[in-house]
């Protein structure tokens, strides 16, 4: 299992400092059901921006 989760965006509330990803589980989504053949067919849902409003 993955150690450290990496993350580059900005705006999520679980981007912690050193782009790590601090939410306590990760759910990542497939566009084509329950398999992917490249990363841009996938999706993280753990995503929450920080900004709200």
């Amino acid at each position: 299992m993955a150690q450290d989760v990496l993350c580059e965006v900005n705006n999520c509330v679980h981007n912690m400092e050193g782009q790590r990803c601090g939410a306590s589980e990760i759910f990542v989504v497939s566009h084509k059901g329950k398999s992917a053949s490249r990363q841009e067919e996938t999706d993280c849902k753990t995503f929450e921006p920080t900004d709200l409003g």
